[in-house]
């Protein structure tokens, strides 16, 4: 028996997120359709997390057991030959019994694109967020300072969160501005479901001059869902990174 850890780039325009549901098409069953294809077993991949409809990622993580023979070296490859297009696997790894892909991650980077101008996009409107109002990045960047550190970050989350705790700790947080595209990175240690977008909200909502860069520490203070405002659409997030 083995333990294959996958490093998987997808796009998500076309998928209900990663995770297996009933009567829809997600990354993780035809990833689980492709290995079974190519090694004869019943796959069950370990994710390293959900990520929602419309999400992408560059460096999503999974593993799951077999007892295939296909030498590492051409078990990515096998595997894509049964994907699509929009879904690759980077990388397979042989990796000790007990790795988990899930339990095993000390942290995740996130990137979030924003093309900020008065005109719609046209190309590669399916990974970035479409934002007409002039944004002021330099008080985004005040705001971002708050959510440093370790914090509970319940008025970060939506419903369907199912953890046992909040308290999150988010070690960067930098946005860069390059003309009229704004890109943002989080990475923390874990992350609630929807917190991300629901963060890039709040920080747009700093950047159209609606709250003082200030009003982020009272937001996380308050615990209130409510308090943090919209989350941002899905097309401009993107998993860059799961860490070991």
């Amino acid at each position: 028996m083995r333990n294959i850890k996958l490093i998987i780039e997808y796009d998500g325009t076309n998928y209900c997120g990663w995770q297996r549901q009933n009567n829809v098409m997600t990354i993780e069953e035809k990833v689980e359709r492709a290995i079974e294809e190519i090694t004869g077993e019943e796959a069950l991949i370990t994710g390293s997390s959900r990520t929602d409809a419309g999400v992408h990622a560059k460096g999503y993580t999974g593993n799951f057991y077999t007892n295939s023979k296909i030498v590492q070296e051409k078990f990515a490859r096998a595997i894509n030959s049964k994907l699509p297009r929009d879904i690759v696997i980077l990388k397979a790894i042989d990796m000790p019994m007990e790795f988990h892909s899930r339990y095993n991650s000390t942290g995740k980077v996130y990137s979030y694109t924003i093309i900020n101008r008065r005109e719609y996009v046209a190309v590669g409107r399916n990974y970035i967020y479409h934002h007409q109002r002039i944004l002021d990045v330099e008080a985004m960047k005040l705001g971002a300072l708050y959510f440093i550190g370790t914090h509970d970050f319940s008025a970060f989350k939506n419903l369907g969160s199912s953890v046992k705790t909040s308290v999150r700790t988010i070690s960067q947080l930098d946005i860069i501005k390059n003309e009229d595209m704004i890109k943002i990175y989080i990475a923390a240690d874990g992350f609630l479901y929807n917190m991300v977008r629901i963060i890039v909200g709040a920080l747009i909502r700093v950047g159209e001059g609606k709250i003082k860069p200030s009003e982020i520490n009272n937001i996380i203070e308050s615990k209130e869902r409510s308090k943090a405002g919209k989350a941002v659409p899905a097309n401009g997030l993107c998993l860059e990174e799961v860490f070991y």
